[in-house]
């Protein structure tokens, strides 16, 4: 399943997936307390964090591209590294910072602009993580005796360009190379005629990974309320002040990101060649094959990435579904982590319970011990949505893998979403004389989560798909009205250029604006544009319609998210099947 090496698989998901949302989470708990005991505000302390919160948001919408276009052109790892140095900067200035404007702005936004980078790389690592290769035991002598002609080809090669890291083999074929996508072609072909089983699908494959991703980026949040969230009182315990516990609480995170970026150093080292050149970020994308042949993949510009990212949403159906589940997951867990919170308690309020024995629950802050049961309350509701989420994380990933390609499952998060946020809208209420949840309220929780955790596994897994299968698409068209024997005399005849300055597609020209493996990066990029679209479009309005029109409006507009995620699946299984019979 996995194509990547242990120490890669164990830093993407033990370092970049999980504590990618880790430092988030351990922000925006803490802001709060940055504002009101570091800088002293007493008043229009939400009003503060929402700004803050806010402009994260808009930065966000510009730097998800723009790191992942980065990406595509000096490397996923060295993004990584740069993301979560970034974050660790942003840290130490937190808790320097002497006014909420400009100072705290400003170190909100650096902190936006690496966590950014890390999030976005979260989805830019994954198609490399699980690359469809045939195994070395499904060939025979022959097959084996030209592969290994062409890996110990390829390591020259490497050697003597001066640029590039050496390569000893292609094995791990982690990076498209010449080499490998004649290697690719030759097995695809050889395989047919020896009757050899099929490739593994790429979406099945990614799916299983993306199950993974989501249970580890749910475990980075608990790791975050566990072990982050806690380091103040801990430091008072040891005698420090308030404001001191704070200060180094947040110096503590931010030698763990520095950490993580090291691990990232060394850990994604060889996830694909990392071509570190600064002139080449606003130049053409191009190698030098592209200055000796004609047959080599077109140049492109930033921009140019850009608008192909953007359109493959419309021309790709795989792509904009993934697109549409990323737009719906993000809004999700503003809607879980935000507004659920404030409906409890806005009822709590305009039902008279709070204030009730506000020192019933000892070591909250004042603010919540003013309404102590409805943030007990809060935490129980979103806890059993989290809890239900990071359980179907894998189930999710299993499911996606196990039932094709019309991403069924994806449809029944879609399904447990429009369930869950209007039984949460409509059939929410508190128990008086308790002062706890009903039954519905915990149930559509729990359908809530599952819907959040769905649509997030499902997207990365429909989108890493889409890239991986339009890459073995095009490696077997090519050899679709070739024989074997062609391959071995196109193979010897091409020896002396099967290195980095050999072109990609050595017998066709290719638009290289098409070529989705070469813009991972860029697709990451507007995954998350479109996530961080729908976090400002619910909170804006969704809060908005929650204070002039009704406590349950945010949860309508979720409930609509998710019946849009629903169309788009019937449009494009639709279209399936009728191209599918059409090919028939």
């Amino acid at each position: 399943m996995f194509t990547a090496s242990r120490l890669q698989i164990a830093t993407y998901l033990l370092g970049v997936c999980p504590f990618s949302i880790a430092f988030l989470v351990f922000l925006n708990s803490s802001v709060s307390f940055v504002v009101t005991d570091l800088i002293h505000i007493q008043h229009g302390v939400g009003d503060a964090v929402g700004t803050l919160g806010f402009a994260d948001e808009l930065l966000a919408l510009v730097a998800c591209p723009f790191w992942g276009i980065l990406s595509d052109r000096i490397g996923v790892r060295t993004v990584c590294v740069v993301g979560y140095v970034l974050v660790a900067l942003a840290l130490v200035i937190f808790v320097q910072c002497k006014n909420v404007y400009p100072q705290l702005l400003l170190a909100r936004l650096l902190f936006s602009l690496g966590g950014t980078a890390a999030s976005t790389m979260v989805t830019a690592v994954l198609p490399a993580m699980s690359t469809i290769l045939r195994s070395e035991n499904s060939r025979g002598p022959g097959q084996e005796q030209s592969a290994d002609r062409r890996a110990s080809t390829a390591a020259n090669s490497h050697e003597d360009e001066s640029t590039h890291a050496p390569s000893v083999s292609v094995s791990s074929e982690l990076t498209i190379t010449p080499a490998i996508y004649q290697s690719h072609s030759a097995q695809a072909a050889e395989a047919e005629v020896a009757g050899l089983p099929p490739a593994p699908d790429p979406t099945a494959t990614s799916s299983k990974i993306a199950g993974y991703v989501g249970f580890s980026a749910g475990c980075g949040a608990l790791l975050a309320l566990i072990l982050f969230l806690p380091l103040p009182e801990r430091f008072q315990k040891r005698g420090y002040s308030p404001e001191s516990s704070l200060q180094y609480s947040y110096y503590t995170v931010a030698v763990v990101a520095l950490f993580i970026s090291l691990w990232c150093l060394i850990g994604l080292h060889g996830l694909r060649e990392e071509h570190v050149n600064i002139t080449r970020i606003f130049k053409r994308f191009q190698s030098k094959q592209t200055k000796t042949t004609d047959h080599g993949a077109k140049p492109t510009y930033p921009w140019q990435d850009f608008q192909t990212a953007i359109s493959s949403g419309f021309r790709r159906a795989d792509i904009g579904l993934g697109y549409v589940g990323g737009f719906v997951a993000r809004a999700s867990s503003v809607g879980i982590s935000l507004f659920v919170p404030l409906l409890v308690n806005a009822l709590f309020r305009s039902s008279g319970l709070c204030g009730q024995d506000p020192d019933k629950i000892g070591g909250l802050p004042e603010l919540k011990r003013k309404c102590s049961q409805a943030y007990v309350l809060a935490a129980e509701l979103t806890g059993v949505s989290q809890l239900c989420a990071l359980l179907c994380a894998p189930l999710f990933g299993y499911a996606s893998a196990r039932l094709g390609r019309r991403h069924e499952p994806l449809m029944f998060a879609a399904v447990a979403g429009i369930v869950g946020y209007l039984l949460l809208a409509t059939r929410f209420k508190v128990d008086t004389d308790h002062q706890k949840g009903s039954v519905e309220a915990f149930l559509s929780m729990c359908l809530i989560g599952i819907s959040q955790i769905g649509a997030i596994v499902c997207s990365l897994g429909v989108l890493s798909g889409g890239i991986l299968k339009q890459q073995k698409h095009e490696s077997l068209q090519g050899n679709a009205s070739r024989s074997p024997e062609s391959h071995a005399v196109d193979q010897e005849s091409q020896t002396q250029q099967t290195g980095e300055d050999a072109p990609l597609i050595p017998k066709a020209g290719v638009d290289s604006s098409k070529d989705l493996s070469r813009l991972k990066g860029s697709i990451a990029g507007i995954y998350s544009l479109y996530g961080g679209a729908g976090i400002l479009i619910l909170t804006k309005v969704g809060g908005l319609l929650f204070d002039r029109v009704s406590f349950a409006a945010p949860f309508y507009i979720m409930a609509t998210f998710n019946a849009i995620l629903l169309l788009v699946w019937i449009l494009v299984t639709t279209l399936s099947l009728f191209r599918h019979k059409g090919g028939n």
